[in-house]
């Protein structure tokens, strides 16, 4: 997180997994509808929105928790489901904040492999599986190659699970991108042994609402209001009110990003086929990939981008994979071709710069 908000930005940028900002203007909203301060004595949640919340995605309102964002989601539900020096079991390659959070817990990160194009190898996840192990970590589309984990494949892990006594977190931020009126989320699949964190952010270029929560059990989602008593115990009344009111227009906005996300996903697909420099797994939905580099150091490749092309992409070892790279392009249309065209040229360059080596060692 210190890098992506230290050094990720730049003139063309493909570091950003998330949508475009959508615009308070677009929202249609006066000032009439907005409070400084919510109701009193409402208790735990604001009711309008984690109704919205209940009905799209057809859970009941004691199994939701907001949170600000899905990584304080992520933080809350771990810190609700483990004690110090409990295992955890997580995805690699990995979204490196939930690393970083699992460490400020105190907890024991064990891994289990992705498989081939990124999918959730089950029979690896079963082969670390321990009985320490409290938690199962995957994201849901991968971050970071966008993989999608299909519902057979989650009914697998949940079994395991079960079968260990173990919870399963699923981070479904990026899930939301595959823009669903009613999204079918993995909590129904066990509810009593999924953990669940999403938000508005990613897929619908909300970010400043902050307004993200947790689907867990009942008894989970108790212990979690108390943790959240210690950091944020009331929520920022204005950003509910307009959440609920980005919630009535979740059609409109999403129509909207679909249709940016599908022309900005074929100019990727474009340059990824005119590319013979690149290994790419091409996933079904979402905002990003993550190459590898046929020849060169990605570290390197990522530097020479930054400094001779104004253009950014998250380095691999933010992921467990310092030999790739990973490519965004939810940004404005205009901003994603030229930056792809950037990307372009600093590939060439490294091909000469290889060459040119080649040369020199050879001479």
């Amino acid at each position: 997180m210190e890098w992506a908000k230290l050094c990720s930005t730049a003139r063309y940028n493909l570091a950003t997994s998330g949508m475009a900002a959508f615009p308070l203007a677009e929202l249609g909203v006066e000032i009439g509808q907005l409070e400084i301060n919510g109701p009193s004595g409402c208790g735990y949640g604001y009711e309008p929105l984690s109704g919205k919340i209940a009905a799209r995605y057809n859970v009941p309102q004691e199994s939701i928790v907001s949170s600000i964002g899905a990584s304080m989601g992520n933080y809350l539900a771990l810190a609700a489901t483990t004690e110090p020096g409990d295992e955890i079991l997580v995805e690699r390659p990995n979204y490196e904040p939930l690393l970083s959070t699992a460490r400020y817990l105190g907890l024991t990160i064990k891994y289990f492999q992705r498989g081939s194009n990124f999918a959730v190898d089950s029979a690896d996840l079963e082969r670390q599986i321990t009985p320490r192990t409290r938690v199962i970590v995957i994201t849901n589309l991968h971050n970071p190659s966008g993989a999608f984990c299909s519902e057979i494949t989650l009914r697998e892990v949940a079994a395991l699970g079960r079968n260990n006594g173990t919870y399963v977190l699923v981070d479904e931020v990026y899930r939301e991108m595959l823009f669903e009126t009613r999204p079918r989320s993995a909590f129904h699949i066990d509810p009593e042994r999924f953990l669940i964190t999403n938000s508005l952010t990613k897929a619908y270029g909300l970010s400043g609402l902050r307004c993200g929560w947790v689907l867990a059990p009942a008894d989970v989602t108790r212990r979690i209001w108390r943790i959240n008593d210690l950091h944020g115990a009331t929520f920022v009344h204005p950003g509910e009110l307009l959440s609920v009111i980005a919630f009535e227009q979740l059609g409109q906005i999403s129509a909207h990003m679909k249709a940016l996300l599908e022309t900005n996903r074929e100019l990727l697909r474009q340059f990824l086929r005119a590319r013979d420099d690149l290994d790419c797994y091409w996933p079904e939905y979402g905002t990003i990939v993550f190459p590898r580099l046929r020849r060169g150091n990605a570290e390197q490749f990522c530097e020479l981008l930054r400094t001779r092309f104004e253009t950014s992409v998250v380095p691999g070892r933010f992921f467990d994979c310092p030999d790739r790279f990973r490519i965004g392009v939810g940004g404005p249309t205009e901003t994603i071709r030229e930056s792809l065209r950037q990307l372009g040229k600093g590939l060439d360059a490294l091909a000469e710069a290889t060459i040119s080596s080649s040369s020199r060692r050879s001479s």
